[in-house]
């Protein structure tokens, strides 16, 4: 099979498993993450076809959807395999859907450029606009409060704090998302994550003015 239908079938494959997913990793995020894997990997000079794939099945191996990681890696890879994907490309892109996490910040830099490139992808979807939506679908998918004062966020916790804490949705900016401007790989989602994260600061700024007896967020929040 070429990696044209490959690509089409596992693009299929993907929408079907999750068109229907609440939590803002649904197929639209997928969508968005493979599209710009794409402009970043021109841009980057990286491999397309490895970008794209991984792109596509990213979230078939996070917890947040699948049962295990170990399952939705192996179920990853026997989809590939069984599309015709050599080993070395099915090693690759399971090496970059491995290690991609955030996971309370702490994870081993992504070891190719492909793996970069992909990364950057998705965190630029979660900043932003439609990282602000995404947020709070997702907080209410788990049914998180919104914002409690009396909560103040955490400014490190291991992936195990980070995956098991309830918290709240506004905690979850300071926690990670204003974080990830800093941590994109390649020059062009640097550029872009610049203006996101502005929009960020200000969508924050003004909810911290419309809520009773807070001001704008004070140095140090983050």
């Amino acid at each position: 099979m070429g990696t044209d239908r490959m690509i089409m079938e596992a693009r299929e494959y993907v929408k079907d498993r999750l068109k229907s997913e609440p939590s803002g990793h649904d197929w639209w995020h997928i969508y968005r993450v493979a599209e710009w894997s794409k402009r970043l990997a021109e841009q980057e000079g990286a491999d397309p076809v490895v970008c794209e794939l991984a792109a596509l099945f990213h979230d078939l191996a996070d917890e947040k959807i699948v049962a295990s990681k170990e399952e939705g890696m192996a179920a990853i890879s026997s989809w590939l395999t069984e599309h015709g994907a050599d080993a070395a490309l099915v090693d690759h892109v399971l090496e970059i859907i491995g290690t991609m996490s955030y996971g309370g910040g702490g994870g081993r830099p992504m070891s190719t450029l492909e793996g970069r490139v992909v990364q950057d992808a998705d965190r630029l979807d979660a900043i932003g606009a439609i990282g602000i939506a995404r947020t709070f679908a997702f907080g209410g998918s788990r049914g998180r409060l919104m914002y409690d004062p009396a909560e103040p966020p955490r400014n490190s916790m291991t992936q195990e704090e980070y995956r098991s804490r309830q918290g709240t949705t506004v905690n979850h900016f300071y926690e990670k998302l204003l974080k990830l401007k800093d941590l994109m790989n390649t020059p062009a989602a640097q550029r872009e994550a610049a203006a996101r994260h502005a929009f960020m600061e200000q969508f924050l700024a003004q909810f911290h003015c419309e809520w009773p007896g807070e001001e704008t967020p004070k140095k140090g929040r983050d």
